[in-house]
C-alpha cells in the first residue's frame, strides 16, 4: 500500500467517523428559547413553578407570526402539570401583557383561581386589558412601582352586526370580566366601572391607565414590589399551606 493509499484511507476512516447523520441532534438551549420561551438554566431544583403570561394572549384564532403571544392552551396543560406534581408547592405568575382574547384570558384566570396550592401574581411592565383578572386571580398580587394597567370596556374586533343582540353580548361578556375582578381583589365594582367608563385619558380609548401606586390605593393589587417581594410572600404561603395540610392529614 503506498503512502497515498494510506492517507486516503485514513481520510474516509474519519468521514465515517464524524458523519453527522449517524449522530442524534439534541436540543440546543436556543432550539428551547425558542420553541416555548423558556430555559432549564439554572438546572436547580425548586419548589416553585414560574408561569410566564408575556406578549399578547392568544385566543381561537391564530396571531401573526411577528406578534409575541401566550397560547392559552400551553399555559392549562402547565397549570394542571404543576397542580398534579407533588414537588411542585407553588406557582408564581409573572406578566407582562397587553390583553388579548376575553375568553382565553378569562379561562386563563379561571385556572389559577382554582389551584389549591399558593399562588402568587406580578406584574412587571404591563398587566393591561383583560391581563387585569389574571394579574388578581392568585392568593395575592404584586406589581411593580412603574407597571401599569389599563382598565377600558370589552371590544369587538371584525364583522359586527348592528342589532340590540349584539350589545346585549357585549354587556354580558364585560359583566363576566367585572364580576371576576372584584370577587377576587378589594375595588369595588362601582369604582372599577368609574375606572372602565373614564373619558380623557386614554387618547383613543375610554378607560384609565392605572400605575403600580395607583393600582394597589385603589384596591386593584395587594401590594408594590418586585421579585424578592413576591417570592418572600409565596414561600410564607406554602409554609401555611404545609402546615394546615400535615394537620388535616393530607400527604401528597
Amino acid at each position: 500500500m503506498t503512502m497515498r493509499e494510506d492517507e486516503q484511507l485514513k481520510s474516509e476512516e474519519n468521514t465515517e467517523d464524524t458523519n453527522p447523520r449517524e449522530e442524534q441532534k439534541k436540543p440546543t438551549l436556543m432550539d428551547t428559547i425558542q420553541a416555548l420561551g423558556q430555559t432549564n438554566l439554572p438546572a436547580t431544583e425548586t419548589n416553585i413553578y414560574s408561569l410566564n403570561i408575556i406578549g399578547q394572549i392568544e385566543g381561537h384564532v391564530v396571531l401573526p407570526p411577528q406578534n409575541k403571544t401566550t397560547k392559552y392552551e400551553h399555559i392549562i396543560p402547565q397549570l394542571i402539570a404543576a397542580e398534579q406534581n407533588p414537588k411542585i408547592e407553588g406557582i408564581l405568575i409573572t406578566l407582562n401583557t397587553v390583553g388579548g382574547d376575553v375568553e382565553a384570558g378569562l379561562a386563563i384566570a379561571e385556572m389559577i383561581a382554582s389551584v389549591s396550592k399558593p399562588t402568587v401574581t406580578l406584574v412587571l411592565g404591563g398587566g393591561h386589558s383583560i391581563g387585569v383578572p389574571i394579574a388578581v386571580s392568585s392568593d395575592y398580587s404584586f406589581i411593580a412601582e412603574t407597571a401599569t394597567m389599563t382598565i377600558h370596556p370589552v371590544r369587538l374586533t371584525g364583522l359586527v352586526i348592528g342589532v340590540p343582540q349584539t350589545f346585549e353580548y357585549l354587556d354580558k361578556m364585560q359583566d363576566r370580566v367585572v364580576k371576576f375582578i372584584t370577587q377576587h381583589s378589594k375595588i369595588t365594582e362601582d369604582k372599577f366601572k368609574e375606572l372602565m367608563f373614564k373619558t380623557g385619558e386614554l387618547t383613543r380609548d375610554i378607560g384609565t391607565n392605572v400605575v403600580g401606586k395607583d393600582a394597589v390605593k385603589y384596591g386593584l393589587i395587594d401590594q408594590v414590589g418586585g421579585l424578592g417581594d413576591a417570592l418572600k410572600e409565596l414561600n410564607r404561603r406554602i409554609e401555611l399551606w404545609k402546615n394546615n395540610n400535615y394537620k388535616k392529614g393530607v400527604v401528597q
